[in-house]
């Protein structure tokens, strides 16, 4: 086709070559280059899907400047290397994918998201979570009152590794959950509180974030990569949502919840034949008694479509219609780095509250 959009994947390892294959496949996309320092991946890459000799397989993102009607770029590289990726491909006039966090520092977010509407182009971030058939089905459950007042919610992020060297547990794992606690609710938090604790990554070893003297590794932070981490977040009308985080815990789970005084909303992404479940039940009270009533199980029917093949769809369309993505935009990416830099300012304080910007205090 003529009129495909030209996109270059920045990045091919662990996620990167699944936005590769997305693209490839999409009807509306022609893949015309693939960025990657390291060359045995880009070899790997060739064979595997195939690729034909007029796609660009180069080790230098400097070398895309060299490729003639490029739309857009799909950047999945480490966090570290957002800002400088992305603020270059805007100023060259591309779109932007870039995979969660947009950058580890809200004032840059601000500037790129500034950038893209200063260019008229599309900054969007693959939060792929958001567009999981479960969260988009949950949303509409929250949203129409279908659990009653809404009280509280719990989520828990939980798996053996991969321990990272660059981010703590935090900074890996919690921007899911509090990205559909968000949707779910269509609110931001107020206020956060972290706590954490080091076994593995103390201050002086490789990875660990800020200054100071050597301390005990088990002792809680802030020095070192916090292994666990506990987080609470705060919002406008007083709900409140409680996260465990751990990347040194066997028991994998991915499991979320909001419970209401009708019953609780549950999405278990480890239940991959039904993760989306409404437990209906309330209190009946008679006398000084609380009975159960009411109670049912139902499972909840989704759409079919892998969530990043979505992602790459809306990228896609808001190219077409040069209309950001509401979903998943360069300020929703902010949004959520906002909230990450505040948990880490609490988890540095021993788990201090911390209130955002702009926010109402509770």
């Amino acid at each position: 086709m003529t009129n495909q959009i030209k996109i270059a994947v920045i990045g091919v390892g662990r996620w990167g070559v699944h936005l590769l294959r997305n693209f490839l496949a999409h009807p509306e996309v022609s893949v015309v280059a693939v960025v990657d320092p390291h060359p045995e991946r880009l070899a790997a890459i060739k064979q595997q899907f195939n690729l034909d000799e007029n796609v660009l397989l180069t080790t230098q993102w400097q070398d895309l400047k060299k490729v003639p009607g490029l739309t857009g770029v799909a950047i999945a590289t480490p966090a570290t290397t957002h800002y400088d990726l992305i603020k270059d491909a805007l100023q060259q006039g591309y779109h932007v994918l870039a995979e969660k966090p947009l950058t580890l520092n809200p004032v840059e977010c601000r500037e790129l998201c500034h950038l893209a509407e200063q260019h008229h182009l599309i900054l969007m971030v693959d939060h792929t979570y958001l567009f999981h058939p479960a969260v988009e089905r949950g949303k509409t459950v929250v949203q129409a009152g279908k659990l009653g007042d809404l009280r509280y919610g719990y989520a828990t992020r939980t798996h053996l590794g991969p321990v990272r060297q660059d981010v703590d547990a935090l900074w890996d794992l919690a921007i899911h959950d509090i990205a559909i606690f968000n949707a779910w609710l269509g609110q931001i938090p107020v206020k956060v509180q972290a706590t954490g604790t080091v076994w593995l990554q103390g201050a002086g070893e490789q990875g660990s974030r800020g200054a100071g003297e050597q301390k005990d590794i088990n002792s809680p932070l802030p020095q070192g990569l916090a292994d666990l981490v506990w987080v609470t977040l705060t919002y406008p009308d007083g709900f409140q949502a409680y996260i465990h985080l751990c990347w040194l815990n066997p028991d994998k789970q991915r499991r979320l919840g909001i419970v209401g005084s009708l019953g609780s909303l549950i999405f278990d992404e480890m239940l991959r034949s039904s993760p989306l479940t409404l437990l209906h039940g309330e209190f009946e009270q008679q006398g000084n008694q609380f009975i159960p009533v009411n109670q049912k199980q139902v499972v909840l029917e989704l759409e079919s479509g892998e969530p990043l093949g979505r992602v790459c769809d809306r990228f896609v369309v808001s190219i077409l219609n040069n209309t950001p993505s509401e979903i998943s935009s360069g300020w929703v990416g902010t949004e959520l780095v906002e909230i990450l830099a505040a948990l880490t300012a609490s988890l540095e304080q021993g788990g201090q509250p911390v209130f955002l910007k702009n926010c109402s205090q509770v």
